[in-house]
């Protein structure tokens, strides 16, 4: 198989992730090219270029092309050509006057990304297999290009802190940054919100968090993949990859409590979890279920319940407890004292995050959601070291976790850090102090 449509020699994310920190000096900024810089207000067409072109980052083109008629695509990245192909069609048969994507503007394997940026794009859209977002989004504000970014925004500590940096050089350089925690466009869990902030009811005690469902879209290993490809490919199974649904599911439900908190971080965490009846190959080494307790300076606690397993009951919820009323944020509803039910319009949230984004590009009012997206990302985080381990960590714990899934180089040769078992299946972490040791903890 053809690995790149135009070749770019590989990276290595551990010198990116050492170098990261210049984004907040003056040294990237000198080095920006004033004529590449992002879409002016009022400058006709955008274009925009996807990285990662899977159904998520398919669907996300869609959803800006809904922004507006000169929103054009006009680029495309992803590992595999096959992906790419198929997201182009997709696109073509849902928006074909708004996708413009000739052969040299088709990058695969994995430079691609770099590519696509430097490629005249005015506006990326992030979505790759999760490892990838730190170093994808860093690279796009470098070259002074808008973002939507897909969450989580890191998958360890030091991935984070490098998102974070990237969303203080955009905000710098007045450069918009859109995160896909959706839920924060959501029309009627915003106007929810809102009266949970006014005090409608009380002051909040507790929230439980649900998300349990099935597992997402595994795929079986074919014929002629050698091990990193089908990790690649199945990448959501895979820890390294996806950080686990503690990242990929579990993250929404945290955001939404974390906003209702003020996005303030928790004092302390600690959790369980396992793998149970997930333990076929093509389900990696992820648990299975998950379960975590957020414990906040002031008392108030957050309960987050996650599983993944076929022929369970399933459910997506917030219930969010006062002392005047509770309220069941997901049906916006308010219970207790001033009870009160949202009846208006609700388009789709992920239209909405995306016009908001491109709205913002034209009119030169930038949007940058680095605070909250950094924050939530390190909730997920916390979960998963909470639950793998089996040990509860403090909040300044957590921030000094160095355990990064960095590779040292990023080629088709390389094996992957996780290797399967002689039966094919890959070993799950065990609870413990030892599993602790291993995210490289303090104390």
């Amino acid at each position: 198989m053809k690995r790149n449509h135009r070749h770019f020699p590989a990276g290595n994310r551990r010198d990116f992730l050492k170098k990261s920190a210049v984004l907040t000096s003056g040294a990237v900024l000198a080095s920006v090219d004033i004529s590449r810089m992002a879409h002016a207000a009022g400058a006709g067409k955008i274009k925009v270029g996807l990285i990662g072109c899977g159904g998520r980052g398919t669907t996300a083109a869609i959803n800006a092309t809904n922004a507006g008629p000169d929103v054009q695509i006009t680029a495309l990245a992803d590992l595999f050509p096959d992906k790419l192909e198929a997201s182009l069609e997709k696109l073509q048969s849902r928006k074909k006057e708004q996708v413009s994507v000739d052969k040299e503007s088709r990058f695969t394997g994995f430079a691609a990304y770099q590519l696509l940026i430097d490629s005249g794009v005015d506006v990326v859209l992030i979505a790759p297999a999760s490892h990838f977002i730190p170093m994808h989004l860093h690279a796009a504000v470098k070259a002074a290009r808008h973002v939507f970014c897909e969450k989580p925004h890191g998958i360890d500590v030091p991935g984070v802190n490098v998102c974070a940096r990237a969303a203080e050089y955009a905000k710098s350089q007045n450069l918009s940054l859109v995160s896909g925690l959706c839920w924060r466009y959501d029309v009627g869990v915003r106007e929810t919100m809102k009266r949970i902030h006014d005090g409608q009811i009380g002051d909040i005690i507790a929230i439980q968090e649900t998300y349990v469902s099935s597992p997402y879209f595994p795929i079986e290993r074919q014929p002629g993949w050698s091990e990193l490809e089908y990790q690649m490919r199945n990448w959501y199974h895979f820890n390294w990859l996806s950080g686990d649904q503690t990242a990929q599911q579990l993250i929404h439900s945290l955001d939404k409590a974390s906003w209702a908190l003020g996005d303030i971080p928790p004092a302390r965490i600690w959790g369980m979890g396992g793998r149970q009846t997930c333990t076929a190959p093509k389900f990696g080494d992820q648990f299975d279920h998950q379960s975590v307790v957020f414990e906040y300076p002031d008392g108030k606690r957050v309960f987050g319940f996650t599983r993944d397993q076929e022929d369970c009951y399933r459910e997506v919820s917030d219930y969010i407890i006062g002392t005047r009323g509770r309220c069941d944020l997901l049906k916006h509803r308010i219970e207790g004292e001033k009870p009160w039910q949202f009846e208006g319009a609700k388009p789709s949230m992920y239209d909405v995050e995306h016009k908001e984004l491109f709205d913002s590009v034209r009119q030169g009012k930038p949007l940058n959601n680095g605070r909250y997206m950094c924050l939530s990302s390190l909730l997920a985080i916390a979960a998963q070291i909470a639950c793998y381990s089996g040990q509860a960590l403090t909040w300044d714990q957590l921030s000094q976790s160095k355990r990064s899934f960095a590779l040292p180089r990023y080629r088709w040769d390389v094996e992957p850090p996780v290797q399967p078992l002689p039966d094919g299946a890959y070993a799950a972490p065990m609870q413990g102090k030892a599993e602790f040791a291993k995210w490289q903890m303090p104390g």
